[in-house]
């Protein structure tokens, strides 16, 4: 039996407690995270663990460590989209437990405290707004977020959900935080792969890089003419769908030529769409609107790819004889993991005999929050043979098992070694 056997056995006591079919569903500031919240809290005590919350709601179960005075922060968030699986953001909280009931198990005092984060409402789905819970953990929520409105359910406020979980909105909004930037030696995420990358190559763990930032422009607009689709000659045809399959091409064309200079770009249009207020079978095509999503872990790359995008869409206007009109731009910044706690995760898979590799992360996580804030940070990933945000999410717990002895192996180094992380 695994020694993580307990561990596992959450895994499904949370998914059978917040079973939402065909998948789960924990609402940010919702019965289900709430749910799971209690679940996890309860698992600790066993343990001996410190359990306080902060002004937002954010949970932080704590193993006292050699040096009290700063702490190790392991976690993720606890709420789910709708209808997805158990794993996402799970894995990361019940990979904290299962390395402090380890330690705590074997007699072994970590370095620094041993913190396990259960965050709230990182996903964007609940609420406008990324990685609410680690931004609220550390004083870095946007101003206005908490007046808010919840999507789909409630009709209320983020600042009133908190109210209604008993927490204190107004500290939130004054910066109040338990967790102090300068007091957190480093932050490290466990997550499932939202890819098969790590299963097509047979490796059960990934050490992640850098969380890619993104160049965003959700409302773009081809406006051409709407004509007769059997009338109007080609030569004097203003398409408009014609123009932006051009521009979907042509941006898969940059991408190719991006990854062929070795530089991190992913590009998507997640939608194109015609107006069925105004189209017609019969009818060349006289408006499209387009969503463009591209990623990448170097902001020059992003600025580089938003120029081309530009510069193809003006070509492909004057082709075809519509117009481009790009709407609002919004985006995020990349977030660099640390390379001294990768070199550590690495250095104890190498001495626990398990395969990993280097990989980006190219969807957002807490984690980019703890790093913008200048904590040294990184993330590992489990293979996943099944994507994420579904109710098919897969993570075999001899994977999870081989993460969190890799994490057992990093607190057994001396705490000159975590140190280190903070001075690069």
């Amino acid at each position: 039996m695994s020694p993580h056997a307990a561990t596992h056995a959450l895994f499904q006591k949370i998914k059978d407690a917040t079973t939402d079919a065909p998948g789960v569903t924990r609402v940010a500031y919702g019965d289900g995270e709430q749910i799971a919240h209690d679940m996890v809290a309860a698992f600790a005590t066993e343990y001996g663990a410190e359990k306080t919350f902060d002004a937002a709601g954010n949970q932080f179960l704590t193993l006292p460590g050699k040096d009290r005075s700063r702490r190790i922060v392991l976690g993720s968030h606890l709420d789910s989209v709708p209808h997805g699986g158990d794993y996402d953001g799970t894995a990361g909280v019940l990979l904290g437990l299962a390395v402090a009931t380890s330690l705590a198990d074997n007699g072994i005092v970590p370095p620094f405290d041993l913190t396990v984060a259960c965050l709230r409402a990182e996903e964007s789905c609940w609420f406008p707004h990324s990685y609410i819970g680690s931004k609220t953990a550390l004083g870095r929520l946007e101003p206005g977020a908490l007046d808010t409105v919840r999507r789909v359910d409630s009709g209320r406020t983020l600042g009133e959900h908190i109210a209604e979980a008993g927490f204190d909105p107004d500290a939130v909004a004054a910066g109040d935080t338990f967790l102090k930037p300068a007091d957190v030696v480093a932050y490290i995420e466990a997550h499932i792969e939202q890819a098969p990358l790590l299963e097509t190559e047979d490796i059960p763990v990934g050490i992640v890089t850098g969380i890619r930032g993104s160049s965003r422009f959700r409302e773009i607009k081809c406006v051409g003419v709407y004509a007769h689709s059997g009338a109007m000659p080609r030569k004097l045809r203003h398409d408009a769908a014609l123009a932006s399959a051009h521009l979907v091409v042509a941006m898969d064309e940059v991408w190719d030529e991006f990854e062929a200079k070795g530089e991190d770009l992913t590009v998507t249009f997640g939608m194109v769409n015609t107006d069925p207020t105004q189209h017609s079978f019969s009818k060349v095509a006289g408006e499209v609107g387009l969503c463009l999503d591209m990623r990448s872990e170097s902001r020059p790359t992003l600025e580089a790819a938003t120029q081309r995008f530009r510069e193809r869409a003006a070509v492909i206007a004057q082709r075809f004889g519509v117009t481009f009109e790009e709407g609002p731009k919004s985006g995020s910044e990349p977030a660099v993991m640390s390379p001294v706690l990768n070199e550590m995760a690495e250095g104890a898979a190498a001495r626990l005999g398990i395969k990993t590799r280097r990989m980006p992360s190219g969807a957002g996580h807490d984690a980019a929050t703890f790093a913008h804030a200048g904590i040294p940070s990184t993330m590992i990933f489990i293979r996943n043979q099944n994507g994420s945000h579904n109710p098919d999410e897969a993570m075999k717990l001899p994977d999870f098992d081989a993460a969190v002895n890799i994490v057992i192996d990093m607190m057994m180094r001396p705490a000159t070694e975590w140190s280190a992380a903070g001075k690069t």
